[in-house]
């Protein structure tokens, strides 16, 4: 369970930070409000992201090693 825990939440931040810059990037370009935007985004992203990848990531795995052979 902790393990489980602590890649949710290190796998959720990442990808929380790296989509939100990403798509706010897009939608802004390089704007002086381009931070406040973004963290403004990833605050509200990752907790959410954190929930999915605890419940969903189990799931997603057994998937992955069944069409992975």
């Amino acid at each position: 369970m902790k393990q489980r825990i602590i890649f949710a939440v290190i796998m959720s931040l990442l990808l929380s930070i790296l989509m939100t810059f990403w798509v706010t990037w897009i939608n802004l370009g390089w704007s002086s409000e381009f931070h406040l935007k973004w963290f403004n985004a990833f605050t509200l992203a990752w907790p959410v992201a954190a929930i999915i990848a605890f419940f969903v990531g189990p799931e997603i795995h057994k998937l992955s090693v069944k069409l992975s052979q």
